[in-house]
């Protein structure tokens, strides 16, 4: 079976609230998605990963200066 599928779409604004390691987020037409979802310990930890103490002036992604 063929099927021919013609869209536009138009987005304005979009939320998304969480996105998890299997989180699928589609938009449109798609033939077939299948989810997959793999976790790899590889570097072999056993525990949680410590509590930073106090504020870290580390920061991993850029955030723009509250005003």
């Amino acid at each position: 079976m063929s099927l021919t599928i013609h869209q536009q779409i138009t987005i304005h604004q979009m939320r998304v609230d969480n996105v998890s390691n299997s989180s699928v987020l589609q938009v449109g037409s798609a033939g077939s998605i299948r989810s997959l979802s793999q976790l790899y310990n590889t570097g072999g930890f056993t525990g949680p990963v410590p509590q930073l103490g106090g504020p870290s002036p580390l920061s991993f992604v850029p955030l723009p200066n509250p005003t």
